[in-house]
């Protein structure tokens, strides 16, 4: 982008990677600077308050300390440039080890790519996107794992491992001691939504001490057991601990005793050693991910109850589930009648008070809470504007040339799949405008094909709602948007967006670290000094090895378990991993 200042200095490096780093890339490291928190206003200045600065080990130091200068180059160790977890045998229950690493593909479908950029680029930006942790307290009532009598993937083996999983993703971040193409320091992570999986307050706990560090014991209820599918002795799950012939034992899963004992004992996350950032999604928003944020309070009372629904017929089954996809029930009143009618043969559990629904004032205030700041920054992204305000969108400064803008596309009106509503499309034309001097990246959870609901928010009924194909037209009216990245799906999936006024962007949608290959991506914005701009995108999976140890059920061990269940787990996706072309690239475009 021509109007763009780019005020640069050299960085020495051998070989082909030679590049400038923006003086503010370093700075930008300290801690991104808000902007606004989706009511026009500038934040207070406790909400934008600096973070340490990083050094390039990327370890805190004291504030008014300058960064320690280091030379820069390319880290692809840990990324999926360098291996990837591939399975050893090719039938049955497969195990997984390392396997042979993808690499870079250049896509030149909006820009063409000049020979030479590579010893030009200034590097403008650096960060790490999570998305579709899915956290998930899988003994909580109202979950729908007897979906899995018509679906055979509506409840995965692998679910009571999701946070060892997570905090092994953190693990892995963590080491990355720079960017794997330019070696500039990382900015921040985004954790683009689905953060939880139930909206349950014991979730949201755990999102917040796995990302902020702390130690957390992923259990609800009786706190000496657990109390779920996995040891109720019915074969359509997977019976680890017990003898019992089931479906998934008949498919090759192994027995393992102990395991529902590991899945629930207290655990540590280091917690990001980087600033953080949030953006919603159905999941953390609405219960079950699904129903709306006026749910039929009968919802919200058999959460901490006791009983919990574990078996339903094939017919049941896809009667319930082709209602949530076709959203025929959005306030879960029909859900509600079911589980009455189905109350007898409902298990008994320990209630446990946990497991209430949260609101979305309580996801902002568990932001804002001192206890989970971490590196920071105070809210990581929200401020106590959107808890005033009631909003959860917001703008920050990334780097001195670049701004990040983070979107709430959840329907509050019910179904999973999303939207956005006037008043929050009206602030985001004009944030784009008033940043018109600065790359924007767009943040979201819903991709554009997903934002078709355009059911009313029950708060805001005459809050229009836009479809994702509107939003691709606003950002295409702005020169300055470069990127828009987004999750959602599950699966990797890089589309380019162009306009007929010459206007681009590219949105980059990344897999959920729940279904495999459970990934999460690096981001990297440079200026060619060509007349373009590229997106380099690296894929990284946990630090947890390839290779499992059934005997090895430490927190460790149970991450890499994690990843070698999610890959047989039955009916599971095998492309979700999407074409070469979707995961590592280099995506060009012209600057505005």
């Amino acid at each position: 982008m021509s109007r763009i200042r780019s005020v640069a200095t050299s960085a020495a490096h051998k070989g082909p990677e030679a590049l400038e780093i923006n003086r503010r890339t370093v700075l930008a490291a300290a801690g991104a600077v808000s902007l606004s928190a989706g009511v026009g206003l500038a934040l207070h200045p406790t909400d934008s308050a600096a973070h340490p600065a990083v050094t390039d080990d990327q370890q805190p130091v004291a504030e008014g300390r300058k960064a320690a200068a280091a030379p820069l180059a390319p880290y692809t160790k840990g990324t999926t440039l360098a291996s990837v977890a591939a399975p050893r045998n090719s039938s049955g229950y497969r195990r997984l080890g390392d396997g042979a690493g993808w690499s870079r593909v250049v896509r030149s479908d909006l820009a063409a790519a000049r020979s030479g950029r590579a010893g030009r680029r200034t590097a403008l930006a650096a960060f790490v996107q999570f998305t579709d942790l899915h956290l998930m307290d899988v003994q909580h009532p109202l979950r729908l794992e007897y979906l899995r009598a018509h679906d055979r993937h509506a409840w995965r083996p692998h679910e009571a491992l999701t946070v060892p999983g997570a905090i092994s993703l953190v693990e892995r971040v963590n080491a990355l001691r720079g960017a794997p193409v330019t070696g500039s320091p990382l900015h921040f992570v985004m954790t683009t939504g689905d953060n939880t999986d139930n909206n349950a307050h014991s979730e949201l706990e755990w999102f917040m001490k796995v990302m902020s560090g702390g130690r957390m014991t992923p259990n609800s209820g009786d706190p000496r057991h657990y109390e779920g599918v996995q040891n109720s002795g019915l074969k359509m799950y997977w019976q680890a601990g017990s003898t019992v012939r089931d479906s998934d034992k008949a498919a090759g899963f192994p027995h393992l005793a102990g395991f529902l004992a590991a899945a629930i004992r207290e655990v540590k996350s280091p917690g990001l050693n980087l600033p953080w950032y949030s953006t919603v999604g159905n999941h953390d928003a609405l219960p079950l991910g699904c129903f709306g944020s006026h749910a039929d309070p009968y919802l919200a009372e058999a959460a901490i109850g006791g009983k919990k629904l574990m078996t339903a017929t094939d017919a049941e089954a896809k009667k319930l589930q082709d209602s949530i996809r076709t959203a025929q029930d959005p306030k879960g009143s029909g859900y509600r009648d079911f589980l009455k009618g189905h109350a007898r043969s409902a298990r008994s559990v320990t209630p446990d008070e946990k497991r209430a629904p949260y609101t979305s004032a309580d996801y902002l205030k568990a932001h804002l809470d001192p206890a989970y700041q971490g590196v920071g920054p105070v809210g990581h992204g929200y401020s106590s504007a959107n808890l005033a305000a009631g909003t959860q969108y917001y703008a920050f400064r990334i780097s001195e040339d670049v701004i990040g803008i983070s979107l709430d596309t959840t329907d509050a009106g019910g179904h999973y799949d999303g939207s956005i509503g006037t008043t929050q499309l009206t602030w985001l034309e004009r944030t784009l405008a008033e940043n018109k001097d600065s790359y924007a990246v767009v943040f979201s959870h819903h991709t554009s094909q997903t934002m078709t609901n355009t059911r009313p928010d029950p708060a805001h009924p005459g809050d229009r709602r836009h479809t994702g194909a509107e939003l691709v037209t606003l950002l295409n009216r702005h020169a300055n948007v470069v990127a828009w990245v987004n999750g959602h799906i599950h699966r990797n999936l890089i589309t380019p967006h162009k306009a007929s006024n010459g206007n681009s962007f590219w949105e980059v949608t990344t897999a959920s670290h729940v279904d495999y290959p459970q990934l999460a991506r690096v981001v990297e914005l440079v200026d060619n000094k060509d007349g373009t701009v590229s997106l380099f995108t690296t894929l990284i999976e946990s630090a947890a090895p390839h290779r499992t140890d059934f005997t090895d059920l430490s927190q460790t061990g149970l991450a890499a378990l994690y990843r070698e269940l999610a890959f047989n787990a039955p009916g599971s996706s095998k492309v979700l991993g999407g074409a070469a072309t979707d995961r590592n690239t280099e995506l060009v475009i012209k600057k505005g």
